[in-house]
């Protein structure tokens, strides 16, 4: 931060917030009175948006802020809220000099919990910090601790993913047909992203399958969405060694240890002899 803010008596500064949802789309609000341009991002006047006061520290202990406001802005629905779209998104907090563009950023994090209610939403904010807070020590399981096709696992996510083409929804079991009728055993613990559609960007996890050929999915789908919508489809896993080794002929990098005893162990009694 090469500025000092607030150091005069008259200042032209204004708050802006900065929202990177997970679905690629970037939004931008600020406390001006007019929409301000910066950063490639246009920052819309949000009046309704209020942030609380951001503390920071100089240890390891998370820094923490808030945001409050109206669902007054077209950007922000509370049908956006509900789906997810902004759950996980990247916030940047910061104040901006609204004549120069001059700007710095005071807080970086996460959105973690998302509140609405007589249309005012609350968000609490997770910062960059809190990470520090993860334990990195892996913890041993019998299953497969690495997430499938991702680091770890090393699989390679375009040979178990394929394009699939909508051709009906069924909102009463939340599930979606595919013109390319997928096994529901192979794909269920996977992934549906849409590609376009009402529900672009959201990614939904397979449950199950409906038992007429459809797949169930764990996010509530927009009866909107039309039939020949496309979305990515990826395989599931069990995370089991069988499933590993015999499946994917990938039990090299299985990350579990299916043959150590556990807890359970202890509670075990002899079997009398025969």
């Amino acid at each position: 931060m090469s500025r000092v803010w607030f150091a005069g008596e008259l200042e032209t500064v204004a708050t802006f917030w900065r929202i990177l949802r997970r679905d690629g789309v970037t939004l931008g609000f600020t406390s001006h009175d007019r929409d301000l341009w910066f950063d490639g991002v246009l920052h819309r006047a949000s009046p309704g948006m209020v942030p609380s006061s951001i503390r920071r520290s100089a240890d390891f202990e998370p820094d923490s802020a808030e945001a409050r406001g109206a669902i007054t802005h077209e950007a922000i629905s509370g049908a956006d809220l509900a789906a997810g779209r902004f759950d996980h998104a990247q916030v940047r907090i910061g104040v901006v000099d609204w004549e120069s563009g001059e700007h710095d950023v005071l807080y970086a994090g996460s959105i973690g919990t998302v509140s609405e209610e007589d249309g005012q939403f609350s968000a609490d904010l997770v910062s960059r910090k809190a990470e520090l807070q993860r334990d990195f020590v892996p913890r041993t399981s019998p299953s497969c601790r690495a997430a499938f096709c991702g680091p770890g696992c090393n699989l390679n996510p375009a040979a178990h993913s394929r394009e699939v083409t909508l051709t009906a929804l069924d909102a009463l079991s939340n599930a979606a047909r595919l013109a390319e009728a997928p096994d529901p055993a192979l794909f269920a613990g996977g992934t549906l992203r849409w590609l376009d559609g009402p529900q672009a960007g959201i990614t939904a996890h397979v449950m199950a399958g409906d038992g007429t050929g459809g797949l169930v999915l764990d996010v509530p789908v927009d009866e909107a969405t039309p039939a020949g919508t496309r979305a990515l489809l990826r395989e599931g896993c069990d995370h089991t060694l069988d499933t590993c080794a015999t499946r994917f002929g990938n039990a090299a990098n299985f990350r579990g240890e299916p043959f150590l005893p556990g807890n359970d162990l202890l509670t075990r009694y002899p079997d009398p002899p025969q």
